[in-house]
């Protein structure tokens, strides 16, 4: 099917949030290019803006309303404004009411018309109960990723209701994509010439269990290896008490499937973790890090921490400070607790001072760099297995790259200070680390380790 080039009609994207959106927008990108639309970076030359927001908390929201306000101030006069995304389905109000110029507004479950949207002749709004979008059959989608990754959402909403959290809520109840849907996915990718594949969902360990499909993520993990190839899976988003002997097994046995966890912990006291509404507690997150760590020494583990959750005392907060010596991580994402009206923590008593917080969020940071510090010494000396992906911000004399152990705009890098070996971009080099400095690893490519893929860079049609 041949599509019609239109004249003056440039479409200028933002997306804002997590990678769960991204993967919205690309799908959005992709419907619009087979329309026949052109995407441009340049805001005069856009004759539609288009804005995927996050509502997940007030910080997202106000980023939202900052980056709306910007580009309405620097767009050229007649271009009209679409928002979509989270923070449409539970505040619309709120962008109705700061920003009456927008032409329309697209409910997160809804983006498959795009096109409704764009070229709707009155100002209007599509905000159904989709409250998520999970991308079927003949959907286009064109990756936003650099050539050598992607993400694959195989999961939307989510099925916990943890205490402090309002995503429930804003995306709905879980739902998981069919394994062979997620299958055809993860060929296109691969045969669209992407390297590593990072797996997401809100929930990645509840995915097919509201179809009571037990073991669903084993399962679906074995039959994706059952595929040739030399290629990476990561993992984002695994609670601690859905890490199973058999997925560690598979960690084990296959080294396509990268030896990194994002295990999101959020404290490590028991009576916190009870009153965040959290399937764990101590003892348990305690002994799946050992098991980790015996069966799979070199995984990396990342996990996010909450200070400042109402009622925490001075004694809990020690404990969790005690727990990150006592049991190095190797990235930590702490978090101040934030109150969301509409969640159930919001109700509860002894919430603490803003200072309190503060100083909580400055002391666990600092501990954890100081632990960082050892654990990243370990790589001195080591021959990592690391793709080349750009030259580093701050110089074209040095290059940037990630190692297993780095995921993609979450984690530090591998700076590369003598890359007279790298010929392009995208590709597996071996690099020697010779220091360390914070979050990054910095080293010298020493030869190639795999010949050039072929990137595709039309729009992915899944089928």
């Amino acid at each position: 099917m041949h599509t019609v080039l239109r004249k003056g009609n440039k479409i200028h994207f933002t997306s804002l949030g997590c990678a769960r959106n991204l993967v919205d927008t690309e799908v959005m990108l992709g419907i619009i290019l087979k329309a026949g639309y052109e995407v441009t970076d340049d805001l005069q030359e856009a004759d539609y803006l288009v804005v995927n927001t996050c509502g997940f908390l007030e910080s997202a929201r106000q980023e939202g309303l900052d980056t709306i306000k910007e580009l309405l101030e620097e767009r050229k006069e007649e271009a009209k404004l679409v928002v979509t995304g989270c923070m449409v389905q539970k505040h619309s109000h709120i962008l109705k009411e700061n920003f009456p110029e927008i032409h329309y507004l697209l409910g997160p479950g809804d983006l498959e018309k795009i096109l409704e949207a764009l070229e709707a002749s009155e100002e209007g709004e599509e905000i159904t109960s989709a409250r998520s979008f999970l991308q079927w059959g003949q959907v286009p989608r064109k990756l936003a990723t650099p050539g050598h990754y992607a993400y694959l959402k195989i999961a939307e909403g989510c099925a916990k209701r943890c205490s402090f959290c309002i995503i429930p809520t804003i995306k709905g109840p879980l739902k998981s994509k069919p394994q062979q849907q997620v299958l055809r996915e993860f060929k296109a990718l691969l045969a669209h010439g992407v390297h590593e594949i990072i797996l997401i969902a809100q929930d990645l360990g509840d995915y097919g269990k509201e179809k009571r499909e037990k073991g669903a993520l084993e399962a679906l993990l074995k039959e994706m290896l059952k595929i040739e190839g030399d290629y990476w899976i990561r993992l984002l988003y695994l609670y601690p008490d859905e890490i199973t002997d058999e997925l560690i097994d598979i960690m084990q046995c296959d080294s396509r499937l990268l030896p990194y966890l994002d295990m999101p912990i959020q404290h490590i006291n028991s009576d916190i973790l009870k009153a965040m509404r959290r399937k764990t507690n101590r003892e348990h997150i305690i002994q799946t890090y050992e098991n980790l760590r015996r069966k799979v020494p070199e995984c990396v583990i990342r996990t996010s921490l909450m200070v400042g959750f109402p009622g925490e005392t001075d004694a809990q907060f020690e404990e969790l400070i005690q727990f990150v010596q006592d049991y190095p991580l190797d990235n930590i994402g702490v978090f101040k607790f934030s109150l969301e009206e509409g969640a159930h923590a919001a109700k509860l008593s002894g919430h603490l001072p803003e200072e309190v917080k503060q100083e909580r969020y400055d002391r666990l940071m600092k501990t954890q760099m100081e632990i960082l510090s050892e654990r990243s010494a370990r790589y001195i000396g080591q021959k990592l297995e690391v793709i080349v992906e750009n030259y580093h911000p701050d110089s074209e004399f040095l290059l940037q790259g990630r190692f297993y152990g780095q995921c993609p705009d979450i984690d530090g890098s591998v700076i590369i200070n003598d890359g007279r070996c790298v010929e392009s971009f995208g590709q597996l080099y071996e690099v020697e680390i010779t220091d360390v400095i914070e979050y990054d690893l910095i080293g010298k490519a020493t030869r190639p380790l795999k010949p050039p893929c072929s990137l595709s860079h039309s729009p992915l049609q899944l089928i």
